[in-house]
This record gives C-alpha cells, sequence and structure tokens, in this order.
C-alpha cells in the first residue's frame, strides 16, 4: 500500500466501499486524465484488498445455531470448524 494510501487501514468496511464505490464511478466516466486514472485504480485495488480483508474477520466470527434432536437451538458452533 502507497503512503498515500496508508488511510485507507484506519477505514471501517462501509467507509471503504464507499469510497470505492466513488472510484469506480468515476472511472467507468472515463473523463479522467490517465495519470489520475491509474492513481484512481491503485487507491481502488487498496479499498478493494482492505475491505476482502475485513469480510474475511467477519467470516471468521460468525457462528451457526445449533439445534438439538427437537429441532430447539441448543448454541452455537463455528460457522466453518477449522
Amino acid at each position: 500500500m502507497s503512503d498515500e494510501n496508508n488511510d485507507i487501514k484506519d477505514m471501517n468496511f462501509e467507509q471503504a466501499l464507499e469510497q470505492l464505490e466513488t472510484i469506480v464511478e468515476s472511472l467507468e466516466q472515463g473523463n479522467v486524465a490517465l495519470d489520475k486514472s491509474i492513481a484512481h485504480y491503485e487507491r481502488g485495488e487498496a479499498l478493494r484488498n482492505h475491505c476482502s480483508q475485513l469480510l474475511k474477520v467477519a467470516e471468521d466470527k460468525v457462528e451457526k445455531i445449533r439445534l438439538d434432536s427437537t429441532g430447539k437451538p441448543a448454541g452455537t458452533e463455528p460457522l466453518d470448524p477449522s
């Protein structure tokens, strides 16, 4: 991650996703100079990686509900036990 993107590590998922969406819209419009487009792309890639990392952390925390023999909740267990 370049020095210009150091702020990304402090963003929550929603902030990073919002910025990523703004960058994608800007690039799709095609009215940005080439050097600025490259900088936008690099920042977008850093934001995408950050969002992916935050999603992985969230997925690791998700649990599924265990049911007993009668179908009633009986506690939780990891969603994907390792």
